[in-house]
Order: C-alpha cells, then structure tokens, then sequence
C-alpha cells in the first residue's frame, strides 16, 4: 500500500487560526520556534486518531492564543492512486468526522482508517520516534517481529547437534515443544525425589547384605551338617530299637503292678467271705429256715468260696507268669545315647544359622539387585528428561539466534537483541534496540532521529507499507538516507515566519 499526502488544512488549530499546506514528495517547512512547525504533523495525527504525535490522547488541538469555539483539520490523501478527503473537528465539546465531505460515525471513520493501515504502525511509520514510545516486549517485539517469522523447526533442527534434534523431531510429531517441557520438568521434579529414595533404599539393603554375610562357604557347612546328621540318625536308630524293648519291659511291669493291686484287692475280700455265717431265719420275714433251705444257703457259699478261690488263684498264675517274663527281658539304659544325640543337636545349631544366613543373603541379594535396577531405571528416566529439557532450552536458543540474525539481516547501523539469557540459562523474550553499542534512550537527539528512520525503513519494506515520514527538528542532523515514501522536514531557521515549501 502507498499512501500519499497531498493537501492539508487546518483551521483554528493550535496556532493556526487558518493554514492551508501543499504536499509534494518533499516538503520542507521552516521558520523559528513557536511558529507551528510541529504542530503540522500534529494536526495530521489529531486528525486520524485524536492524537498528538506521540499518540497520546491528552492532546488539547484549540488555540492558545486566542478564543475560539470550533476546530477543523482536513487532509486530502492518495492511497493506492485513489483520492480520499479525512476529516476531523471539534464544535462546542463534540468530535465531528467526515469522509470525502460526508459527516460520518466515529465508527465508520475507524473503519476506513483500519482498512488501510494499522495504528502503530502508520504512527511509526509517519513519526520516526513514535515506535520507541510503545513498550519494548509487549509492543515494539510483535511489531517488528510480526514481518519476521520465527525459523521453522527443521531450519533449527539443521542447526542443532544430531542427538538432540533427532529426539526432538521424533517427540514433536506427538506434543508441542512447550508442553514436552512442561511434563519433562514435572517428570525431573519427581524423578529426582524417587532418584534419591532409590539410592537411600540400595544403600541400606547393600549395607544389610555387608552385616549378614555368612563367614563359611555353604558347600562346607552342608558337609559338616550331613556327617552330624548321620551320627544323629545312627543314635536315633539304637535308641529307638532300645526304646521298643524297653517299650515292652515298661508295659509287664504295669501289667504286674495291676496284677497286685487286683491281688490284694481279692485278698481283703477272702475273710468276709470265709468268716460269713450262715443264718437259719429270713433275712426278710425273719421266720425260721428249714433244714433244706439252710442247706441251700450252707451251698452258695460254698459255691462262692470256690468261685473266689478259683478267681484268685487265676490272678496270682498271671502275674507270675508275667514276673517270669519279666525276668527273662533287660532294660535298656539310653540317658547317655540320648545326650550325645542332645551335644550333636547343639553342635548342629550355629551350622544351620550358618546355613540361613546363605538362604536368607540369596533373597536379600536379590532384593539389592531389583533395587539396584530400580535405581538405574530411575536414573536412566531421570537423564532422559533432563536431556530433553536442555534439548528444548538449546532449540529456543538457537532459534532465537536464527531469528536474531534474520531481523539483524534488515538493519544496517542499528542492532537489535530480541533476547536476554537469564541466570539458569534459559533464552527469555526482550527487545531493545541499540546504535554504535549504546541503547536507544542514551542517544542524542540526531542519533534517535537517525535511529527512527533506519526502523521505520525496515517497517515500511517489510510491511509493504509506504507511507509520509514527518522529521521534526530535522536541523539536528545534517545527513540521513532518504527514507521510503514523502518525506516532510521540519527544521528551525532563527528569525524567520513560518514556511512551507515543496520539491517535487
């Protein structure tokens, strides 16, 4: 788009009780201090925003040095080969607007102005220090950077070490760059606590492993412990043979004690029996018994008396019997087996401790060697994360760099630092325009001039934006390159009226 001026006029504003200005491709307008120079470029300004040439709105366009009650400023521009009339004014507190002659909305107006150019961009065009008014990061960056896209991520992969960009590549086919950092670092966070918990566990069951550790090779405590339990089943072969003759000779003698106790038993019945009378009456109707019934009862008895006899006697037959057997059996003493068997059990004991330790070290051993993998595990997930979060921070590096050298490609004199390194090393978005290593703000007044113009040629070409640059107090520099599009200077000649003169 080119955008040209072609007249402007002005009444009732600032000093300008009447002012009408002729543009051509450049115009010169001179005079002394307070004579309305600035107010010039300030009118066209106020005219398509409502303000001054900084762009602030505290901008009062009416007289200073006389009343009146209206202003009115009017521009007649050529955009793109077609003639538009703008104009603007104040009557009695109230913005007027007019298109082609046309009073108009302050929308449709707006609208007009957007379809052509955007704000900052026409005032950075059009004043060569309005760009530097807008804050660094927030507004000067995206403008400039809006003509300038960021290096695709092949161009930075190409410029990256191999490892880093072939995992990088493989990994953005799925996420972002931005959200395969967020989740790294979360995992590093994490992973460095588990890290730690890991290498605290292997520690400890190492340390265990250490403490338990049998002092005799397993193969010689089993040959040790297979001879004693050799000796052991031998002894235990005797005495349980002993034990079953003993068994018996055990069981005799308790029959034989019963035997005696069944004797003496008997025995302390035989005098009731012997010594019983025979009575001659009824023990129920105490009538006397005849012959024959006496008889009967003199019969049981002595059929009784038989009976114990017989009973008796076949007790005593018993237990001799079983005294004879008893006799011919020997009693097997095995107290002194039986130790030995108790001294090889407790020679046997510390061998089988020994022999546990080697059970038991085998399962701890195994318990070191998970944890051990699991530490590794750990590691080797904690490593990957971290190289892949210092692959992203070297891939923002180095794309800051690409896109450093590309906006440093535009400029010729300026330099411009798009980013700072912060203290852990990581690339943070800054802008700050700098000329012969001195920063904007530091320059003098022909140096920020010089500066002004260089950006607004970058901003122009890249924009495809050509639009009138405004030089005020143009007497401060004696030389700059011809800028894009018309050019109006305004410089202060001492004792002189108000000129404006155009060269075609």
């Amino acid at each position: 788009m080119q955008i040209k001026f072609k007249s402007l006029k002005l009444e009732n504003f600032k000093s300008h009780q009447y002012l009408n200005v002729e543009f051509g491709d450049t115009t010169q307008i001179t005079g002394d201090n307070t004579k309305g120079k600035s107010s010039i470029g300030e009118a066209i300004t106020f005219l398509l925003y409502g303000t001054d040439l900084t762009g602030s709105t505290k901008f009062d366009p009416f007289p200073s040095n006389y009343e009146a009650d209206q202003t009115l400023v009017s521009l007649l521009l050529d955009v793109n080969g077609k003639d538009m009339l703008l104009g603007r004014g104040i009557q009695k507190g109230k913005t007027q607007y007019y298109i082609n002659e046309v009073p108009s909305k302050a929308t449709e107006f707006n609208e007009v102005l957007e379809q052509m150019f955007e704000k900052d961009l026409f005032l950075s065009l059009f004043n060569p220090n309005y760009f530097f008014t807008l804050h660094p990061t927030k507004e000067q960056r995206p403008m400039l950077l809006k003509y300038v896209p960021a290096p695709a991520n092949k161009e930075v992969f190409k410029a990256l070490p191999e490892v880093q960009a072939f995992k990088l590549a493989e990994l953005v086919k799925k996420k972002s760059l931005e959200d395969l950092d967020k989740i790294h670092r979360e995992n590093k966070t994490k992973l460095e606590k588990q890290y730690i918990a890991a290498q605290s566990k292997t520690k400890t069951l190492k340390e265990q492993l250490d403490e338990n550790a049998p002092t005799v090779p397993l193969e010689s405590l089993n040959a040790e412990d297979s001879q004693i339990v050799k000796q052991i089943k031998e002894l235990e072969k005797a005495t349980e043979s002993a034990n079953d003759k003993n068994r018996n000779f055990n069981e005799l003698q308790s029959q034989i004690h019963s035997l005696n106790d069944q004797i003496e038993m008997s025995k302390e019945r035989w005098p009731r029996l012997r010594d019983e009378e025979i009575e001659d009456t009824c023990k129920t109707c105490k009538r006397p018994l005849d012959e024959e019934s006496v008889q009967v009862v003199k019969d049981d008895k002595d059929k009784r008396i038989d009976e114990y006899k017989s009973q008796h006697k076949e007790l005593v037959n018993k237990r001799n019997a079983l005294r004879e057997e008893l006799n011919s059996l020997e009693y097997i003493d095995v107290s002194e087996q039986q130790e030995k068997i108790r001294e090889l059990e407790n020679k046997r004991y510390p061998i089988l401790q020994e022999v546990s330790k080697h059970k038991h070290i085998g399962s701890l051993q195994e318990q070191v060697d998970k944890a051990a993998a699991t530490e590794k595990e750990t590691l080797d997930s904690l490593n990957e994360s971290i190289f892949i979060i210092d692959s992203i921070k070297a891939f923002y590096a180095k794309e800051a760099e690409l896109q450093a050298e590309k906006v440093q490609a535009l400029f010729d004199t300026l330099s411009i630092n798009l980013f700072k390194e912060q203290k852990n090393g990581e690339i943070k978005p800054d802008f700050e325009i700098e000329m012969d290593g001195k920063g904007y703000k530091k320059l003098s007044l022909s140096e920020s001039i010089r500066a002004g113009l260089e950006l607004r040629e970058v901003l122009s070409e890249q924009s495809e934006v050509i639009a009138p640059v405004f030089v005020d107090n143009a007497e401060s520099i004696t030389k700059f390159k011809e800028p894009s599009g018309q050019l109006i200077i305004s410089r202060v000649v001492a004792g002189k009226e108000l000129e404006v003169a155009t060269d075609e």
